[in-house]
Formats: structure tokens, sequence, C-alpha cells
């Protein structure tokens, strides 16, 4: 976007005592309690988790057990509710696989909490980059006028989405299983054509780094256009190729709503999964009244999994993570949105397509 009047231009370092394990516990125990932080402190904030960040690989290793998440979207409850089920970090090691803002009520809350956990626990928990973790989508999709509304000014915007460009652009589990956003891109045939990119800066409108992030699977063969104007869809032939060239079992991305949480495609080369249950647009249907709080379902080969259940508030969908054990064995584990008092019930239905 053109208009960012508002925005600030560079904004002076803060002076302040170094943070400190105490502090960050503070912080996270406010977090977890859906309380904002200051502005000053979500600098300090933003200024740490840069230093931790920018050690990090564009293919960042990852070791097992690790849980693998999909988007939250802002869904601060969600995420709260995945704790619950997943197991509270640092006892659960966790991956997210971006797109932790926008469209959500609670994306400062939500990428406040990911990140302070990222300082407090930085071997237990790793956060990759999606395509809302950008300044023009942001502008966009609901996370800039959310810091407006809760700061009165675009500081802490500014804050989180110099971050955001430190942020992995994947990551690798057990050098088997790779883990990213988006998908794949027809300028990349190795891991170390990833590694090879600057990934410092604002998502591009083109080439591998925004690919990784926008891509889409399709049920064609080779590469397409994607509908979403940006990155492309590959083929079961494409993912199948790029998975036997690096050595890898399976392809594990977010990106797209799935209804049942996650999905497998293209003969399970690749997973889908999405983490989040409301976003105001959408609902799904409740689990029965004797059912636990979470399916358990055996593992699989590729999937998609989203994180936010009940996406947009309106579209009814169950959200999901992937548990990978120490052999490399996963479980997907599916949850309904937890309760929210005031906000809309819908019926299920199948959602208009999203960014």
């Amino acid at each position: 976007m053109e208009d960012v009047g508002r925005i600030p231009a560079d904004l002076p370092p803060v002076q302040t005592e170094p943070t400190t394990i105490g502090t960050l516990d503070s912080w996270v125990e406010g977090l977890m309690n859906c309380k904002q932080l200051s502005e000053i402190d979500v600098q300090r904030l933003c200024d740490k988790a840069r230093e931790v960040l920018q050690d990090e690989s564009n293919v960042q290793p990852v070791k097992c057990p690790v849980t693998v998440c999909g988007d939250i979207h802002g869904q601060f409850h969600d995420l709260m509710e995945l704790f619950k089920i997943g197991g509270p970090n640092p006892d659960t090691n966790y991956l997210f696989m971006g797109d932790y803002v926008d469209r959500g009520y609670y994306s400062v809350e939500t990428v406040t909490l990911l990140v302070a956990l990222k300082i407090r626990y930085p071997q237990r928990i790793t956060i990759l980059r999606g395509n809302h973790e950008s300044r023009q989508i942001t502008q966009v999709y609901g996370f800039y006028d959310e810091c407006l509304r809760k700061y009165g000014n675009a500081n802490v915007w500014k804050y989180f989405t110099d971050l955001f460009d430190y942020l992995p652009l994947t990551a690798l589990i057990e050098n088997q299983i790779f883990c990213l956003h988006g998908g794949l891109s027809p300028s990349i045939d190795t891991l170390d054509n990833i590694r090879a990119l600057d990934r410092i800066q604002e998502v591009p409108h083109e080439g591998p780094m925004c690919d990784l992030l926008w891509s889409d699977p399709d049920d064609r063969c080779g590469w397409g256009i994607s509908p979403r104007g940006a990155g492309y869809t590959f083929g079961q032939d494409i993912s199948e190729a790029f998975n036997h060239n690096n050595g890898l079992t399976l392809i594990a991305r977010a990106h797209q709503l799935v209804m049942e949480g996650y999905n497998w495609s293209q003969d399970r080369n690749v997973v889908t999964i999405f983490s989040g249950t409301y976003c105001p647009l959408c609902i799904r249907s409740s689990a029965s009244a004797f059912s636990p709080p979470y399916t358990t379902l055996p593992e699989a080969d590729v999937s998609f999994a989203f994180l936010a259940p009940n996406y947009c508030y309106r579209c009814g969908n169950q959200a999901a993570i992937m548990e990978i054990d120490e052999h490399l064995k996963y479980t997907f584990l599916q949850f309904d949105p937890c309760p929210r008092a005031g906000e809309p019930m819908v019926s299920r239905r199948t959602p208009d397509y999203f960014l």
C-alpha cells in the first residue's frame, strides 16, 4: 500500500536495562492471560528477538519430538486451546509455520506471545514467516489497524513488521520433513538454493522467496499460475521430484484453510495444516458432548494443518496440529473452537478463497 503516512520512519533504539529471564517470565505470564505489553516493552521484545532470529538459517534445523502448527491469524483463544491440547511450551517443542496476524481480533497478543516464547525458549520453539508477516499484507487484513486501535499509533506495527524480515523461511525436521508456509518454487531445486537467499527484506512480489510463502499444491501436474496473484501452483510430479532430490519424506505446509484441520495431498507427499478455528467470517459443527476435546489420527506422509478453528468466525472448520515423535511417526490432533462469549455462531460451510 502507498498510504503509509501514519507510519513512523526510523525509530530510535530504546535505552533500557537488559531483558532478563525474570522480565521475560513476567511478560509471558501476562500474555498468556491476553494482556498486551506496553509499547516500550514491545520494542525491547523485538530488539531482543532480532538478535535471536538473525542467527537462524533460511532452512532452520529442528529436532524431534516436535509439534507442527499451521495458521493462527490472531485467534488467541485457539492458540491457548492448542497449548492445552499439545502441551505448554517449553514442555512441548513447537514449530509454527507462519500467519500469526491479521483477520482475528487478537493479532497483537498472539504474535507478542509467540515472540516472547521464542526469546525465552529459543531451542524449544521455531517460528517461520508466513505471507501475512508482511508490511503490505498487514495494512490490508487488520494487523496495522489493530495496532493503531490498541496503541494509538503505528510504532508497534513497525517494530513487528521490521522483525518479520528476520523470521526463517523454512525448517527441516531431522533432515526429512520440510516445513514452510506456502509451497515450492520453479526457481528452487535444492535446499541449498533456499539457504542462499537473502531473507532480510519485505516479502517480494515475485521470485523464490515470494513463492515459498505463497505457492499451493494442485491436482494438475507441473507449474501453474496461482489464482492468488503471487506464487505458483505445483503438481504431484513437482513435489515428488523435490522430495526425492532432497532426501525428504514429506512437505508440511499451511497457508490454506482445510475444513478438518489437516489434509493430505499429492499421494501423501504434501500435508496442509490449519490450526485456527475462529476468524470473524465462518463456523463448523460442534463435537459430541460425549467425545473428547480432540481427535487423534494416525500418521501420514503429507498433510496440511490449519491451526485456526472456525476460521474468521464463520467458516466452521476444525483446527489441527501434527505431533512428530522421536521415531518420526506423526499423529494429528484435531480440535474445535473454544467458547467465546458474544461472538457469532454460524452454520458450517465451505469458505471462499482466502489470501
